[in-house]
C-alpha cells in the first residue's frame, strides 16, 4: 500500500449537527430559485435499478428515461440525469443505450451490497465493470473490518479498487445505517478521502470529482439523513482545505421528494459553496426521486400537479 497515515478522529457534537442540519429545512425559496433548484437536482440523479429481476430491457427502459426525463416543451428545457447506475454484467447494455449522450454509466462493484468477498473477486468485479465501459464504480467498504477496527485493511483494499477503477471515478459507500454514530461517520469519510488521496500521490494528483464519498447502498432500512450528509461534507471542505481537491458526495437512500432534495442543495451550498452545485461534485441516489422532480416542474409548468400515468416509472 502507498505511504499511508491514519486521519485524527474528529469527535462530531450530535446535538449540534442535528440542529443545524434541521436548520436547513426552514429556508424559504423564491419561486425562480425554486424551478432552478428543481432542474439541478434533476441533473444530480443517479437513476438506479439493482434488482434480481434486471434485466436489457429493463436497463435501456432505464436509460432512454435518464436521457430524456419528460416528454414534451418547456419553457426551459428538462435536463438529463447524471448517469444510470446498474450491475456489472448489464454495463454493456447501458452504455449501448446511452450512447452519444451526456449520460453516465455507473456500475456497483465489490461485491454490491455487503461487500462480504475476498479482495480478489472484488477487484475482479470492479475490473470487469470497467472493461465493459463503466464510467464510475460505486464500492462498498468492509463494515465489518471498520466496526472491528481494521482501519489500515479497509484503506488498503479502497486504495486498490481506486487502482482497479483506472480512467473511471470511483464513489466509497460508507453504509452509514449501519456505522451507529457520527462520530463513525467522520472517521469513514475522512479514511476514504485520506486512501483516496494518499493512492493518488503515489501517480497522478487526483482530479475534482474524481472521487466522492457516499452514504448508503440503499439496501438498509437507515440511509441517507440530514445530519450524516452535514457530517460528510464537512470531511469533504476539510480535505480541500488540506489538499485543495474537490471530493464529491452522494447521498443515496430515502430520498423521495422534491422538497427533501432542495434541502440537501441548500445543506451543500451553505457548507461548501457553489461550486459544489453541479453533478460533477454532487449527485443523488434516489431514483424515485426523480418522478417527484419531474411532476413538481410539470406543475411549475402548467400550473397543476400531473397524474401519477403522467410520468413514467422506468
Amino acid at each position: 500500500m502507498s505511504s499511508f497515515i491514519l486521519p485524527p478522529r474528529r469527535p462530531v457534537d450530535t446535538v449540534m449537527a442535528e440542529q443545524r442540519a434541521a436548520s436547513f429545512t426552514k429556508r424559504s425559496l423564491k419561486k425562480a430559485t425554486k424551478r432552478s433548484g428543481l432542474r439541478l437536482a434533476l441533473s444530480m440523479v443517479d437513476l438506479t435499478t439493482l434488482e434480481g429481476k434486471d434485466s436489457p430491457e429493463k436497463v435501456r427502459a432505464l436509460c432512454r428515461k435518464a436521457a430524456r426525463p419528460a416528454e414534451g416543451d418547456f419553457s426551459v428545457p428538462i435536463p438529463p440525469v447524471a448517469a444510470v447506475c446498474v450491475y456489472p454484467n448489464l454495463v454493456r447494455t447501458a452504455k449501448e443505450a446511452l450512447a452519444g449522450t451526456s449520460v453516465k454509466v455507473a456500475s456497483v462493484a465489490t461485491g454490491f451490497p455487503s461487500g462480504q468477498y475476498p479482495l480478489e473477486l472484488r477487484l475482479a468485479d470492479t475490473e470487469f465493470a470497467v472493461r465493459e465501459g463503466a464510467d464510475e464504480i460505486d464500492m462498498v467498504i468492509s463494515r465489518g473490518s471498520f466496526l472491528a477496527g481494521h482501519y489500515e485493511e479497509v484503506a488498503r483494499e479502497i486504495q486498490a479498487v481506486k487502482r482497479a477503477c483506472g480512467p473511471a471515478h470511483l464513489k466509497v459507500i460508507l453504509e452509514t445505517g449501519e456505522l451507529e454514530t457520527l462520530d463513525l461517520v467522520r472517521f469513514a469519510s475522512d479514511l476514504a478521502i485520506e486512501a483516496c488521496i494518499s493512492q493518488s500521490q503515489s501517480g497522478q494528483k487526483l482530479t475534482d470529482g474524481e472521487v466522492f464519498i457516499k452514504t448508503s447502498t440503499g439496501k438498509v432500512p437507515s440511509a441517507a439523513t440530514l445530519p450524516v450528509t452535514l457530517v460528510m461534507l464537512e470531511a469533504i471542505r476539510d480535505a480541500w482545505l488540506r489538499h485543495g481537491v474537490r471530493i464529491g458526495m452522494k447521498p443515496a437512500g430515502g430520498i423521495r421528494t422534491a422538497k427533501t432534495a432542495l434541502h440537501y442543495l441548500v445543506l451543500v451550498k451553505e457548507t461548501l459553496g457553489e461550486e459544489w452545485l453541479r453533478p460533477s461534485l454532487f449527485r443523488f441516489g434516489a431514483s424515485t426521486l426523480a418522478n417527484d422532480l419531474l411532476r413538481q416542474l410539470l406543475k411549475e409548468e402548467r400550473g397543476s400537479y400531473a397524474a401519477w400515468g403522467d410520468v413514467s416509472e422506468s
